[in-house]
């Protein structure tokens, strides 16, 4: 059987988890938290990176450093992660949901003005499978109606729009390391810090509310608590596995690339056909292959080519059922407009096989199982 997914490993991991413990520093902000701080900095070119327990945590962090209060709004998809929403409603936000663009999956621009109202804060831009979204556009809207923008960038590492690193264009970005993303840490993310105005705000929150930070770096003779936080630094042992692939973030990359790219090939001519639908990508983005997904007829052909493929041998799954429809979302959020597509463009995406070393022979067969289903 063909998985779906498979956590990234390298095998230089373990050497670099005993020496974390041979350190005998295997809490936060150990050594090796530090250089994958340094790492997304340089190789970013972001002001400052925080690795945080997850990607969640990035995004409960950048809900308090937003300012966040009960009743104010934050605009975003109803096509993402619930992280994405319950990290604001921690906050206090409610959620006004938008309508998404059917090339690309991500919020539609075009539709945020029009949800803006006088409680609103913050514009949640969900870069979906690593390709951005318009951010001229939104960043735009942003500086007209004096919002902040909070990127959740979390399948984003390695993606860029118009040369700059997804993650380091709004005010605040946020990754995910998850075990499921193209560099993991098993539970991991972290924060990037665009305006410098939340830097010490950041590391007060992230530090369970002291400066101890400062105390680290000799600015203070002693560290006490300072304002409200919690503990979102993860274990340096968790730092370590993701240092070993940061090493090798470009092999990775391309590994990804060449799959992404022999799926698109293979699958080109059922699309040509009409068949089916395949991703697209915007000439001014570039993409770091996080996912492949095709796109059926209907939810009804989308089961039944799940069942196909894993009656030969291959896991394909869809992805997420849209907030507004869910429990949650109609108890915290409202939806602006028409769900011209997001209901519908969710019901028809398949995503199929994707991670790093997936071989050529098993990407051969997952796009026979489909040539032969639609045959």
């Amino acid at each position: 059987m063909i998985p779906f997914n498979k956590p990234p490993y390298l095998g230089t991991e373990p050497a670099f988890i005993q020496q974390a413990i041979d350190n005998m520093k295997i809490c936060g902000d150990g050594p090796f938290t530090k250089q994958c701080n340094e790492w997304l900095e340089q190789r970013f070119h972001a002001q400052k990176a925080l690795l945080t327990t997850s990607g969640t945590a990035a995004l409960e962090m950048a809900a308090l450093l937003c300012g966040i209060k009960p009743g104010d709004e934050v605009i975003l998809p109803s096509y993402t992660f619930s992280s994405t929403a319950t990290a604001f409603v921690l906050a206090g936000a409610n959620l006004v949901f938008v309508d998404i663009r059917p090339d690309t999956m991500n919020i539609d621009e075009s539709k945020i003005e029009a949800a803006i109202t006088d409680k609103t804060k913050v514009i949640i831009p969900v870069h979906y499978a690593g390709v951005a979204c318009e951010m001229d556009t939104i960043l735009d809207l942003a500086s007209k109606h004096h919002l902040k923008v909070v990127e959740d960038a979390a399948q984003g590492v390695m993606s860029t729009y118009k040369g700059k690193a997804l993650g380091t264009i709004g005010d605040l970005g946020c990754y995910s390391f998850h075990e499921t993303k193209n560099y993991s840490m098993g539970e991991g993310g972290a924060l990037l810090i665009n305006d410098p105005a939340h830097r010490e705000k950041a590391e007060v929150l992230r530090e369970k509310g002291t400066n101890r930070s400062k105390f680290y770096r000799g600015q203070v003779d002693k560290y006490t608590w300072v304002d409200y936080g919690s503990s979102y630094l993860p274990s340096d042992m968790n730092a370590a596995y993701l240092w070993a692939q940061l090493q090798q973030a470009d092999r990775i990359n391309e590994d990804r690339l060449r799959s992404w790219n022999r799926y698109y090939e293979g699958l080109s001519p059922l699309s040509e056909y009409g068949c089916i639908e395949l991703p697209h990508i915007p000439a001014e983005c570039t993409h770091n292959a996080h996912m492949f997904y095709l796109k059926c007829a209907n939810v009804e052909e989308r089961s039944a080519l799940i069942d196909h493929l894993k009656e030969h041998g291959a896991l394909a799954v869809f992805h997420y059922v849209p907030l507004h429809s869910s429990p949650a979302g109609r108890r915290f959020g409202r939806f602006v407009g028409e769900d011209a597509h997001t209901t519908r463009e969710s019901d028809r995406l398949l995503r199929l096989p994707m991670y790093y070393g997936l071989d050529e022979s098993d990407l051969d067969h997952v796009i026979d199982i489909i040539t032969a289903f639609y045959r």
